[in-house]
């Protein structure tokens, strides 16, 4: 008996010491079965594309299950094409890109874009809330849900993308109240390495996050092409598109994020 206890310590060892030097992405392939479910939580139809576009694509195809919000339309947006109705065609752009990015769900929350205030943060936290609770009905008790929004800070200081961050984590930080499965929201936010000022050539922008300030930098440069194709959807606002692209340059795809959790 003790002969056999002794092998099976040993057949246990071995398999320890097996594991603990598979390669990477043995580890990546172990991840991918664990149930994961995003929750991306946006003012405009294109802010995750111009935002943390490499971040979501990676997390989707490493197993993760999308699920996208956005609040308006983007009516209030720009129209170099003249188009009658802008915000249905920026939400069949919308609706495009989130089939690139492999979004499960993708849902309008109706708000017009730029009024967005205090009144409408509380009801959209509110809807956010009732929405991720349906998403969340039969998902299994080992599940982890997390939120992405853009910075607290609104981004690039847009007072829409406050709310909708605001919001997102009033849905959070409530749910997580009864629900172990919420665990953290991700700020997509910007280095001060790419705004090293504050800018007002628009509305007031904050400079960008130091480095100590920046809580997690995930790298999807590989992903480039894929995020360009993202990002290509959203043909009435080529101008944004174009400034990312050279903003980002060869850095495309890497994506900086603050932590809430």
């Amino acid at each position: 008996m003790r002969k056999a206890t002794k092998s099976k310590q040993a057949t246990e060892w071995l398999m320890r010491v097996q594991t603990l030097h598979q390669p990477r992405s043995f580890f990546r392939c172990y991840t991918r079965y664990m149930k994961k479910i995003i929750v991306g939580i946006f003012a405009h139809p294109d802010d995750e594309a111009f935002g943390p576009a490499g971040a979501l694509l990676q997390e989707a195809r490493n197993g993760a299950e999308l699920h996208l919000i956005t609040l308006t339309a983007g009516d209030a947006g720009t129209n170099p094409d003249n188009v009658p109705d802008l915000g249905a065609v920026r939400l069949q752009e919308w609706k495009a890109a989130g089939g690139l990015l492999g979004a499960k769900s993708m849902e309008f929350f109706g708000y017009k874009d730029g009024q967005l205030n205090n009144n409408s943060m509380i009801e959209i936290g509110h809807r956010i809330i009732r929405h991720v609770q349906e998403i969340l009905a039969e998902a299994p008790a080992d599940t982890t849900v997390e939120f992405m929004s853009l910075d607290l800070n609104g981004y690039t200081g847009h007072i829409d993308h406050i709310v909708a961050a605001r919001a997102a984590s009033y849905a959070l930080y409530t749910l997580k109240k009864t629900d172990a499965r919420l665990s953290r929201i991700r700020f997509a936010c910007l280095p001060e390495k790419l705004v090293p000022a504050a800018n007002v050539d628009w509305i007031y922008m904050e400079a960008g996050h130091a480095p100590e300030e920046i809580d997690e930098i995930v790298d999807a440069r590989h992903l480039r092409d894929d995020i360009i194709q993202v990002m290509e959807c959203h043909r009435s606002q080529r101008g944004d598109y174009e400034f990312n692209l050279r903003q980002q340059g060869d850095d495309l795809g890497l994506n900086y994020f603050k932590i809430g959790d």
